[in-house]
């Protein structure tokens, strides 16, 4: 009799978990799709206790966090990040290496969402997704629902907006740095919605860069989006990807005031979906970029190895060193951060072998000071190992430059022609990825994952295929 009552308690049990099961599987209405440029898992722990309850507290506590993340290639900025979580890809396949680079028809440099093709709204920025070359998560849900899904992007800039949602997309959105004012692109819009005409005109926003302030006006648009769109309302899954800004360069803001502030944006948007469309039909997803800009430090001061690598001097040195030996002739085209970019034209019209000036300038450049390594295409093209992949992953043949200079940790690297300076590190800000909501159950997972797998997972949660240069797999 005993072993009866077991065997039942077994069978309720197994029938809970199936239906707990089901559940789950269940396909989200609407996805939030959330990704905090210069998240920092050290900071976010740090204010832990100067948080509400419903934000970061109930993310971490209620959600399955993975708190290990890492991108698969390198140098990772917000853009190559962005476009990396949406595409599940990385830029040797995407075409993001950076936020701009050199544009080779002018020599001067561009952002990765220029095109003159599309005119502002809004904006004098004329923009585009089209150098972003796959699809994106929001372009496959539009595909596989025959363009009824609605599918938003919301950020404080325009790259974060265009390269979280890409092609498809209703619309991107992002504040304009001189007016202040909600703008986009005419590539997304032939005629503005009324809802976002009469919130452009009546919400702008200026001074973003200075306050913390931008996450509560993205939180604000997001809603509205959600509401006068019409998103999360029938069986057709949406998607909202929204960018966050956690900077801790700021100089008239404190840190732990952008923490918290983020934390009761969170809530507020957490909430208030949950109020109105529900908790089991709303996914979230949260992560962040591993880029951080920070004021560059005084290694000298402490006696640690440091100093400063002149990419425009050693650029023009190297012309010079081209021209003793090939003869006299502008061989270097450009150079931009830490790449620079040859005349391929000149090479070819004096018939000399790339693989030999490649291995003129890696000489030459591997004598200079502070310099570490020197990688040529041939070499991303060729060379197996780890660090060298991780680098043939962050390069397009598109945009990136012949040669990448990479200089020695704690030094920086400065272009006196356009007053650049940044400095090197190896190390990358730790964030995790959250996934909440939706029947998703708490859990904490410390194996090492990149976030490339953000989009084949969500992709797998909704029932659709993977953007098309995805090679990752779901997350478990």
């Amino acid at each position: 009799m005993r072993n009866h009552y077991i065997s039942a308690a077994i069978l309720a049990t197994l029938t809970t978990a199936s239906t707990h099961a089901q559940m789950s599987q269940s396909t989200p209405r609407l996805v939030i799709n959330i990704t905090i440029d210069q998240l920092r898992s050290d900071y976010m722990e740090q204010y832990l206790s100067f948080y509400g309850s419903d934000g970061f507290k109930k993310l971490l506590a209620e959600g399955k966090v993975y708190s290990d993340v890492s991108f698969p290639f390198t140098p990772v900025d917000r853009a190559s990040a962005i476009a990396s979580v949406s595409t599940g890809a990385t830029p040797h396949y995407h075409g993001i290496s950076s936020l701009q680079w050199l544009d080779r028809s002018t020599l001067r440099p561009v952002s990765c969402v220029d095109d003159k093709q599309h005119a502002g709204v809004y904006t004098l920025s004329c923009s585009s997704p089209k150098n972003l070359l796959t699809s994106t998560l929001g372009d496959e849900l539009k595909i596989c629902s025959d363009g009824k899904a609605i599918v938003y992007g919301i950020a404080p800039f325009r790259d974060a907006a265009i390269l979280s949602v890409g092609h498809a997309a209703d619309g991107a959105l992002w504040i304009d740095e001189q007016s202040g004012t909600w703008c986009s692109s005419a590539y997304y819009f032939r005629s503005v919605p009324k809802w976002l005409n009469e919130y452009a005109v009546t919400n702008k926003y200026k001074g973003f860069k200075l306050s913390s302030g931008v996450n509560t006006a993205v939180t604000e648009l997001a809603l509205e989006c959600v509401s006068k769109a019409q998103m999360g309302t029938d069986g057709i899954t949406d998607l909202l990807s929204v960018t966050f800004y956690a900077g801790s360069d700021e100089k008239l803001t404190k840190r732990q005031d952008i923490y918290t502030g983020l934390d009761r944006d969170l809530a507020k948007l957490i909430n208030s979906l949950e109020g109105s469309i529900g908790k089991e039909n709303v996914l979230f997803v949260i992560t962040g970029t591993a880029f951080t800009q920070e004021d560059i430090d005084d290694y000298g001061k402490y006696r640690v190895p440091t100093g400063t690598f002149y990419i425009n001097r050693t650029a023009n040195l190297m012309n010079v060193f081209l021209s003793a030996i090939y003869g006299q002739a502008r061989y270097v085209e450009g150079y931009y951060g830490n790449q620079i970019y040859l005349n391929h034209k000149l090479l070819e019209e004096k018939r000399l072998s790339l693989n030999e000036v490649y291995s003129r300038c890696e000489e030459f450049l591997m004598q200079n000071a502070g310099v570490r390594d020197v990688y040529t295409t041939r070499r991303l093209i060729t060379s197996a190992d780890s660090h060298t992949e991780k680098i043939r992953q962050g390069y397009n043949t598109v945009n990136c430059g012949d040669i990448f200079v990479e200089i020695a940790p704690g030094w920086s690297i400065q272009n006196e022609d356009i007053h650049e300076t940044y400095q090197y590190r190896l190390a990358m800000a730790s964030f995790p990825i959250i996934f909440y909501g939706a029947g998703t159950r708490p859990q904490q997972t410390h194996t090492p994952v990149t976030a490339d797998r953000i989009a084949p997972t969500v992709a797998k949660s909704i029932r659709i295929r993977a953007p098309n240069a995805c090679l990752q797999t779901p997350l478990e």
